[in-house]
C-alpha cells in the first residue's frame, strides 16, 4: 500500500523550520517572546513571495486579506506595545474611531500601500521586541480602554493569541492565492 499525499503541497522556505526552536522550560518571559516571534515568522512566512497579490480579497462581501491582516496587526502592535503600555501618543495608523474597517479596505494592490503596511509592520514589531526584552519585568502595566489596567504578561500572551487567530485567516487566503498550505 503506498502512502497517501496531501492535496496540496506544504510550502516552507528557509524560515519555516527555525521559527519553533525557542525554550519550552525556563525564564517565563523568553517563553512568551520566542512563541510571540514564531507567530511573527509565521504571518511572514504566509505573505512571502507574493506582491500585489497579498491585496486580494477572500470571498465577497468580506475585505479580509494578507495585506490588511499586515495592516491590522501593525496597528495591533502599536496600540498594546506604545499606547497602552509605553503610554505614548500613538494613534493607529491605518484605521480610525471614523473608518475602524480602514486596515482591511485600504489594503490595495499598489506597491506604495504594500510597501508602507510592511514597514509600519516592521518598526512596530521592532518597537514591541524591545520594550518586552527591556521592560523590568512582566509585571509593568498600562491602562487601556477597553480592558482596563493590564500588564506586559497579558499583552504578551494576547498577541500571540491574536497573531494565531490571524494566522488561521492567512492559512486560507495563502491557499486561495496560489495554492500554498503550510504549517
Amino acid at each position: 500500500m503506498s502512502d497517501p499525499t496531501r492535496r496540496a503541497e506544504l510550502f516552507g522556505g528557509a524560515d519555516s523550520g527555525r521559527r519553533f526552536t525557542g525554550p519550552t522550560t525556563g525564564d517565563e518571559r523568553r517563553m512568551l517572546i520566542d512563541v510571540l516571534g514564531a507567530q511573527r515568522a509565521t504571518l511572514r512566512l504566509k505573505c512571502s513571495g507574493l506582491g500585489p497579490e497579498l491585496a486580494l480579497r477572500s470571498v465577497e462581501p468580506s475585505t479580509l486579506s494578507l495585506l490588511g491582516l499586515v495592516r491590522r496587526l501593525a496597528d495591533v502592535e502599536r496600540r498594546w506595545f506604545r499606547r497602552v503600555l509605553a503610554g505614548q501618543d500613538a494613534p493607529a495608523l491605518f484605521s480610525s474611531t471614523a473608518d475602524p474597517d480602514e486596515d482591511f479596505d485600504g489594503a490595495t494592490d499598489d506597491p506604495g500601500v504594500v510597501a508602507a503596511a510592511w514597514e509600519a509592520w516592521r518598526t512596530e514589531v521592532a518597537f514591541a521586541e524591545q520594550f518586552a526584552t527591556e521592560a523590568p519585568d512582566l509585571d509593568v502595566e498600562g491602562d487601556d480602554s477597553w480592558r482596563g489596567t493590564v500588564s506586559l504578561r497579558w499583552v504578551l500572551i494576547h498577541m500571540i493569541e491574536e497573531y494565531a487567530r490571524h494566522n488561521g485567516h492567512a492559512d486560507l487566503l495563502r491557499e486561495r492565492i496560489d495554492g500554498a498550505v503550510g504549517v
